[in-house]
């Protein structure tokens, strides 16, 4: 039998770049967008060395030597949900062993922690809870909102995924043409949708986490996550918040049944909603008066990565002339989360590995030109990871978190926090400058117990 060897990795030199990623990296120099074509080679290139070091350039020019933290608490309301994706760990039946569902003394409880601990922000999801009223629900986000006021901090309320804001249209009964495909259709999902937000942000949200979306992909939803949303709801919610003047993130959980040309197109139909986000804003005429995305190449292209282009928390376009609040919302940032098989349907499956890891979010650093953000979520990437990451794409580590019951990697519980040194530490051994900001990707400023945001 003939001995078998493994071929080694060609070493990292110039002499050994792949120069078919030449003509990307020009391109990328350039702030021009990348053609799913070219993210699929940025996948099968063996030069991995080189699409790390293009997501490396692109993040130091957006945001030089600033990597960014937030002190925030999580806070899950209930894990009661009605559907049972195969990739989930988290979701209990109404009398499964583990099921709960907070009542208001456990969230002034939380908030009370919270504020006490300096945080920023609340951000709370749950399961898709059967039996609960719609009221339970603005009831949360006010009373966060008021009993943080109480206490003497304004706490930002960011809270319910795009599939819960669905649900809640639902049992608001305010859902409609669910089963209608047609434009009118589409126009009653949207007003219920409409309607639920308007609700919420009154009752003081403050913008939605990027959850539930998953791989938008209609073999990859029917198989892993049948009963979800598909993705053009995932992105009417997210065009409806926006246009209610709400941020929003966005994510991609991958490494699963998914293909990663799959994940391409994911990223690609993000970056044509936020052509339109960006374009509301006021980045160039042409993107305000774009009609929704439908397939093909977007015709209005808004590449926050050109060179000289101002971020959108930096300047503020089209906004209320007294209050300078914004008057439409875009997406403030990509969180890639790997897929982690432990205890769910899907346990077979080895999951995503450390270099997988990488290449996905430095390719979705590059492909998600008009996205100012990419999040090393350090909950799922662990800390160590998030540290390569941020050289690799990264700009932001997400918070201290505290409780999340969502993913526990490598059998964590769900008090999984890190301290703010802890943080600043990771941040600074990284190469980079610890930056505090609020959930607006506004500077923190600290007086003591006290905070306020800055620019």
């Amino acid at each position: 039998m003939a001995k078998m060897t493994i071929a080694s990795p060609p070493p990292r030199s110039a002499t050994r770049r792949d120069p078919r990623l030449e003509p990307l990296r020009e391109k990328i120099d350039r702030g021009e967008r990348l053609s799913v074509d070219e993210g699929d080679l940025l996948y099968s290139t063996w030069d991995l060395w080189s699409v790390l070091g293009m997501a490396d350039a692109v993040r130091r020019r957006l945001h030089g030597n600033a990597a960014y933290y937030n002190i925030n608490r999580h806070l899950n309301y209930s894990n009661v949900c009605a559907l049972s994706c195969k990739f989930c760990e988290f979701y209990r039946k109404k009398d499964d062993d583990g099921a709960y569902t907070r009542d208001m003394a456990y969230v002034k409880e939380e908030v009370r922690k919270a504020v006490e601990g300096g945080a920023t922000e609340i951000h709370s999801v749950g399961g898709l809870h059967p039996y609960l009223p719609f009221s339970y629900y603005t009831d949360l986000v006010s009373t966060i909102r008021d009993e943080a006021r109480r206490l003497g901090s304004e706490l930002h309320v960011k809270a319910f995924t795009a599939v819960e804001i669905v649900h809640l249209a639902k049992i608001a009964k305010v859902y409609k043409g669910a089963n209608d495909f047609s434009d009118a259709g589409r126009d009653a999902r949207r007003d219920g949708i409409r309607w639920v937000l308007s609700q919420l942000k009154e009752a003081g949200l403050g913008s939605l986490p990027g959850g539930g979306a998953e791989v938008f992909d209609d073999r990859v939803h029917d198989e892993a996550y049948k009963g979800k949303i598909r993705s053009d709801v995932w992105l009417d919610v997210h065009r409806e918040a926006h246009a209610q003047g709400l941020n929003t993130n966005a994510t991609i959980l991958y490494g699963h049944i998914e293909q990663r040309r799959e994940r391409l197109v994911h990223m690609d139909m993000l970056r044509r909603a936020q052509d339109e986000a960006l374009g509301r804003l006021g980045y160039g005429l042409a993107a305000a008066n774009a009609p929704p995305s439908t397939g093909g190449e977007s015709p209005w292209p808004v590449a926050l990565t050109k060179p000289g282009t101002p971020l959108p928390e930096h300047v503020v376009f089209n906004s209320n002339a007294e209050t300078r609040t914004p008057t439409a919302g875009y997406f403030q940032t990509i969180i890639p989360l790997p897929f982690f098989p432990d205890g769910c349907d899907l346990e077979h499956l080895p999951g995503p590995g450390g270099l997988e890891n990488y290449r996905t979010l430095a390719v979705a650093r590059l492909m998600l030109d008009n996205f100012p953000h990419v999040k090393a979520f350090w909950i799922m990437q662990t800390l160590p990871m998030a540290q390569i990451m941020l050289q690799s794409g990264a700009d932001d580590l997400d918070g201290t978190v505290v409780w999340y019951d969502i993913t526990k990697v490598g059998g964590a519980s769900t008090h999984q926090e890190v301290n703010v040194w802890t943080l600043q530490k990771a941040i600074r051994e990284a190469g980079f400058e610890p930056v505090e900001r609020d959930t607006l990707y506004r500077r923190v400023v600290r007086d003591g117990k006290t905070w306020r945001a800055g620019v």
